[in-house]
């Protein structure tokens, strides 16, 4: 499965509808603190429209919801992974990303047999409190020596000027939050980064 580099991540199917239509082909709907009902109404419509666009549109952590809403891929935390049906997430046909963060989580993460791997806060970010430190660009590269074919995700305090050192340092995909949903303009800073991942 052949994931696009550039990896928005966001919170809302509206911030699906404002993005997608630009050209994004992967991004992640995460959701938090929300009763089920209204994560499921925002996972079917964010689906749809990722579907309409020719999206992958990641689900995280409500792998039950993505089965049921039939989409194709799901994004797990370690301790959300711990908790889910691999078996049952795999007979559906999703594509699952797992997030690490050091070594026993990546032992965790490549045990799962992933079709991704995160690996952050590669710089330090604003999103949430996190209690790692940034990883910095020499992790990604020691991150990607260990996890071979398996494509590697840049996140944490990521920027389209930061996008070409993680790509150096070995990400295969570059994943950002803030970078655009705290934007003045965010779909012009969307574009910038098509442009910088589409070379």
């Amino acid at each position: 499965m052949k994931l696009d580099p550039f990896y928005p991540i966001v919170d809302s199917a509206a911030w699906v509808a404002r993005l997608v239509p630009l050209g994004v082909r992967l991004v992640q709907l995460r959701i938090k603190d929300r009763p089920e009902d209204e994560i499921r109404a925002e996972v079917r419509e964010a689906e749809a429209l990722c579907r309409r666009h020719d999206c992958l549109l990641v689900v995280n952590d409500f792998w039950q919801i993505a089965i049921e809403e039939g989409c194709r891929f799901v994004h797990l935390g370690q301790e959300d992974l711990a908790d889910a049906d691999l078996a049952a997430i795999r007979k559906a046909g999703l594509g699952l990303g797992v997030s690490s963060h050091d070594h026993a989580e990546l032992e965790t993460a490549l045990a799962a047999t992933p079709d991704y791997i995160a690996l952050g806060p590669v710089y330090p970010t604003i999103l949430k409190k996190m209690k790692w430190a940034e990883q910095g660009l020499d992790k990604l590269t020691e991150w990607k020596a260990a996890i071979g074919d398996i494509p590697l995700v840049a996140i944490g305090g990521m920027s389209v000027e930061r996008a070409p050192g993680a790509f150096a340092a070995g990400a295969d995909i570059v994943s950002a939050v803030t970078d655009i949903t705290l934007n003045e303009d965010p779909e012009a800073r969307v574009r910038a980064w098509l442009d910088a991942t589409r070379v």
